[in-house]
């Protein structure tokens, strides 16, 4: 039998099924008919809704990951987090004029990190997560936003925080501290913002919609 045909045994939400053995933890749940509206978005790694943790055979201890990133394995059991249910503090960046000391009124918690590395070791992306939140720490915004580029907004990271710290979070922050307050605008963008706000593209805008609203030709016509 070739690789394509064989299966192999998973484990999920406790109940044991058969699955191809070429496939993802997603494509599995998706080959036994698995119905859900959350836990599936992108198929691409982009998205982070299909946060799961998982365990693999003859281990212990519980790894993170994607679903739609971790290949299954016989005897594999996990299962998907959704959403961590992390609160997301509110602010205007209008209004901080200290982003490096708004980060600890709006992130107490991070003068607790204890460089344990766990966060590291949830990622799924690979990100230095540890790094990222203390280049933020430090006022380097820039640096933790690079880091932080790549984050899906899976919540791991928070998941497995001793102190309760929102990477993920502090990372989104970081990004727009740094586009917003601390980059120099770009002038081109402004003088287009301003055409925008003056009417300069008001009669192409109309005929956009005019556009949109004339049928076309083939309406109506079957294939």
């Amino acid at each position: 039998m070739s690789d394509s045909c064989e299966t192999v045994a998973i484990e999920f939400m406790g109940k044991t099924y058969q699955v191809s053995r070429n496939t993802t933890l997603l494509g599995a749940l998706l080959e036994i008919g698995w119905d859900s509206v959350r836990g599936k978005g992108c198929l691409g790694g982009c998205c982070g809704a299909c946060a799961a943790l998982y365990r693999l055979p003859d281990e212990s201890h519980v790894r993170t990951g994607l679903a739609c990133q971790t290949p299954v394995q016989d005897g594999i059991s996990f299962s998907l987090v959704g959403q961590f249910p992390a609160p997301k503090p509110e602010y205007r960046l209008s209004e901080i004029t200290d982003p490096k000391q708004a980060l600890f009124d709006l992130f107490p918690e991070v003068a607790g990190c204890r460089s344990c590395r766990s966060c590291i070791e949830a990622c799924p992306q690979g990100i230095d997560v540890m790094r990222g939140v203390w280049h933020a720490v430090f006022g380097n915004f820039g640096a933790a936003a690079d880091l932080f580029l790549g984050c899906v907004q899976c919540g791991l990271c928070t998941r497995v925080c001793a102190v309760g710290i929102r990477p993920f979070l502090v990372g989104v922050y970081a990004r727009r501290v740094q586009g917003a307050l601390l980059t120099e605008g770009s002038p081109e963008l402004a003088a287009r913002i301003c055409q925008i706000e003056e009417g300069a593209f008001e009669a192409e805008w109309e005929q956009a919609l005019r556009s949109l609203e004339t049928p076309s030709p083939h309406d109506g016509l079957s294939s």
